[in-house]
C-alpha cells in the first residue's frame, strides 16, 4: 500500500504548518513551524491584512500589526502577492477583507489598484457605491473591471434562463385548438387517456392541447424592481444581467427600475447591463410604497404581468400602502414575486415583520441564489407554486 498513513509525521507537520500560518507568528509559537521561503511570503501576505488581531483594539505586545497602510504601490504589491499563492476564491475573500477592514474603498479610485485586483461581484458593488466620487481617470478602468465580470456571470447563466423561460412560456400558452405542428402530443395523451381503445391499441384525442407560439409576440410582462440601498449590492448586479438576459428574448417585455427614497427607470439601457449598473446609486434610504407605486403604474396587463421585489423589506416610506399595493395588484391577477436577496451571499438580514405580512398576502417572501432564479421565473410565468427553498 502506497501514500502517507493517517497520523503520520508527515500528516502532523502539515497540520502544524497550516496552524502557524493561520494562527501567525505569537499565536503559533506552540506550533514549532517557522516558515521559510514560500510559506513565509503566504505568512507576510496573512499578517499584513490579518495581523491587527482585533478591528478597532489597541494592539497588544507582540501582537501581529496589519502592514498595507495607505500607500496604493504597496496595496498593488500586495495584491500580486496574493494573486500569486492563494487560489482566485480566496484571494477575493481577502481583497474583500482588506477593503472592510482596512479602509481601503478610497484606493480602488486609482486606475492602477483596479488593474490589480481580482474581479468579482463583491468588488463589483463597492465600485458602484464609488461611482460618484471617481475621478474620470479611474471610469473607464473601472468599467472594464465591471464588464469583465458582467460578461463572465452574462455567459454563466443566459442559457439557462432563456431555456428555462421558452419553455415556461411555452407551457403557459398553451391552446385548445392548435394547428398540427403546435400540438403538444405528451399532455394530449396524458388528456385523453379515459378515451383508450384496447380493441385498436389506440387513445381517441377528444381534447387537443397545444403550445401558443411564444416566439412571434410578447406573451409576458416582467417588472424587476430593485432596493438599491448599501446593504443589495450584489443583488443589483445579479439582478442587472438577468434583466438584460431577459430584456433580450422577443416573448418577454421588460422592465428594470431601482430605487432608494427615489425611483429611476433604466429600462432604456437593459441592452447592457453595465450601462444598468452606472446608472444605479447604491446607499441612502429606502421608500418601497413609491417604487411599487411607479411599476403598478406601468401594468396594462395584470394578468399576463410578473412584478419581482427584490429587496430586504426595511422599508422607510408608508408600511401600509406598501402593503395596500401588493394585495391590489395580485388581486388585479399579477403574480407578485417578493426576493429578500438574489446572489451567492446566504441568509440576508431583512425585516421580518413585513415578510410575514407579505407571506399573508400570498406572496412569501425568501432569498433566491441565481442558480435558482430560473426556476422561480418559471413557476411565476406559469402560475404555479414558487420553489421556496
Amino acid at each position: 500500500m502506497t501514500g502517507t498513513a493517517v497520523g503520520s509525521p508527515e500528516q502532523r507537520d502539515e497540520r502544524l504548518r497550516r496552524w502557524r500560518l493561520v494562527l501567525g507568528a505569537e499565536g503559533g509559537e506552540g506550533t514549532g513551524y517557522e516558515p521559510v521561503g514560500r510559506d513565509a511570503a503566504m505568512d507576510a501576505a496573512l499578517t499584513a491584512l490579518y495581523g491587527s488581531g482585533r478591528a478597532g483594539g489597541r494592539k497588544r505586545t507582540g501582537e501581529r500589526s496589519a502592514g498595507l497602510g495607505a500607500s496604493a504601490p504597496s496595496v498593488a504589491r500586495w495584491l500580486g502577492d496574493i494573486r500569486t499563492y492563494f487560489p482566485s476564491s480566496v484571494v477575493q475573500v481577502m481583497q474583500r477583507d482588506a477593503i472592510d477592514r482596512l479602509g481601503l474603498a478610497s484606493l480602488l479610485l486609482e486606475p492602477e489598484m483596479l488593474e490589480a485586483v481580482e474581479a468579482d461581484v463583491h468588488l463589483v458593488g463597492t465600485l458602484l457605491s464609488l461611482n460618484k466620487a471617481m475621478p474620470e481617470t479611474t471610469k473607464e478602468t473601472a468599467r472594464a473591471v465591471v464588464r469583465k465580470v458582467v460578461d463572465q456571470l452574462e455567459k454563466k447563466l443566459a442559457t439557462r434562463t432563456r431555456a428555462t423561460l421558452t419553455g415556461a412560456l411555452d407551457r403557459s400558452a398553451r391552446i385548445s385548438r392548435p394547428r398540427h405542428r403546435d400540438i403538444d402530443w405528451d399532455r394530449t395523451i396524458r388528456a385523453n387517456l379515459k378515451n383508450y381503445l384496447p380493441e385498436y391499441r389506440t387513445v381517441v384525442p377528444e381534447r387537443l392541447i397545444g403550445f401558443g407560439r411564444a416566439a412571434q409576440s410578447v406573451k409576458k410582462d416582467v417588472v424587476l424592481c430593485i432596493d438599491q440601498s448599501g446593504s443589495m449590492a450584489a443583488s443589483v448586479v445579479y439582478a442587472s444581467v438577468f434583466g438584460a438576459v431577459l430584456a433580450s428574448m422577443r416573448s418577454i417585455d421588460t422592465r428594470l427600475v431601482v430605487f432608494d427614497t427615489a425611483v429611476v427607470d433604466l429600462t432604456d439601457q437593459l441592452d447592457d447591463p453595465v450601462d444598468v449598473l452606472f446608472g444605479t446609486q447604491l446607499g441612502g434610504g429606502t421608500d418601497i410604497n413609491r417604487a411599487l407605486a411607479y411599476c403598478q403604474s406601468k401594468i396594462t396587463r395584470p394578468a399576463e404581468t410578473v412584478v419581482v421585489l427584490i429587496s430586504d423589506l426595511y422599508e422607510g416610506g408608508i408600511r401600509d400602502e406598501m402593503l395596500k399595493r401588493v394585495a391590489a395588484m395580485k388581486a388585479s391577477g399579477v403574480q407578485f414575486v417578493a426576493l429578500l436577496a438574489l446572489s451567492d451571499e446566504g441568509a440576508p438580514a431583512y425585516d421580518r415583520e413585513h415578510a410575514a405580512a407579505l407571506a399573508a398576502l400570498g406572496a412569501p417572501a425568501f432569498a433566491c441564489t441565481p442558480d435558482l432564479f430560473p426556476e422561480v421565473m418559471a413557476a411565476a410565468i406559469e402560475k404555479r407554486p414558487l420553489p421556496v427553498p
